[in-house]
């Protein structure tokens, strides 16, 4: 496990007056997807059943994923009291599951495994960043900075092992380019669309996933800040073997920020 536990947490700080009802919904989501950290263990263990030193590690990380999502669901127990956690993670599980039955990665390899797993702790630590400086709830943003730290120490355990898988796998920068722009793209895909339909719509509503997505995205695109976009996309470039920093790294940030706030002015005039 990692330096903190529920216990940790100034809970006696909560400030009701400070909680922010849009990032709530949003905080909902973000607990199940976290709290689901267990079917990963699985299918990560799996995909590295002849590694003992990763399937350990994965372990450890299963476990630290599923506590963010212990944290954050009783954070958002706090400022909604009427929520039940559990009833929503049921509705979650019930509505969305990962592929288990493997034996070998969906990303064609090891290494492309480790690098879909380095490009979305990328993406969890960017997001939790943004999360912290956006709240002024005291104990949300504690969460949010512990829960950042976890996800950017996951990146580079993750990242150590591509290094080792690359050795093995000879994944050259073309398919490491093709997997993390596939991972990318992924990033408004069920899971966390199904999470935040399962932690926030009604009894007997039909889910779309469009629309359960463009609700999420609405609530956190307008957070990032450009130091946040400036990290992710460092972190994402050093994952497919090319120079993090620079004007490379300058061109992607000014892109990245391009398109949230085109896509954030989009979706709040739709949403209006």
């Amino acid at each position: 496990m990692g330096n903190w536990t529920l216990d940790s947490i100034a809970w006696d700080r909560f400030d009701a007056s400070k909680v922010d009802l849009e990032i709530l919904r949003n905080i909902k989501a973000a607990a199940m997807v976290e709290r689901n950290g267990g079917d990963y263990r699985i299918y990560l263990n799996r995909v590295f059943a002849d590694d003992p030193v990763v399937v350990q590690d994965v372990d450890r990380w299963a476990d630290e994923e599923v506590q963010h999502g212990m944290a954050l669901g009783r954070w958002a127990q706090l400022a909604d009291p009427g929520w039940d956690f559990d009833a929503a993670f049921e509705r979650f599980r019930k509505g969305y599951q990962i592929v288990l039955d493997v034996t070998t990665s969906v990303r064609g390899s090891q290494a492309g495994e480790m690098l879909a797993r380095c490009i979305v702790e990328t993406g969890t630590s960017s997001y939790y960043s943004a999360l912290k400086d956006a709240t002024a709830e005291p104990v949300l943003k504690q969460i949010c900075a512990k829960i950042a730290a976890d996800e950017f120490r996951h990146y580079k355990l993750f990242y150590d092992h591509l290094r080792r898988c690359l050795e093995r796998d000879q994944l050259g920068k073309f398919a490491r380019l093709r997997i993390g722009w596939g991972r990318l793209a992924e990033s408004e895909d069920d899971e966390l669309a199904y999470a935040y339909f399962a932690a926030n719509a009604p009894e007997g509503a039909v889910y779309d996933r469009k629309r359960a997505m463009e609700a999420y995205a609405r609530r956190a695109y307008p957070l990032y800040r450009p130091t946040h976009v400036q990290r992710a996309i460092a972190m994402v470039l050093k994952a497919v073997g090319l120079q993090p920093q620079g004007r490379l790294n300058t061109l992607l940030t000014r892109l990245g920020l391009w398109f949230l706030r085109r896509r954030s002015t989009r979706l709040a005039a739709e949403g209006a």
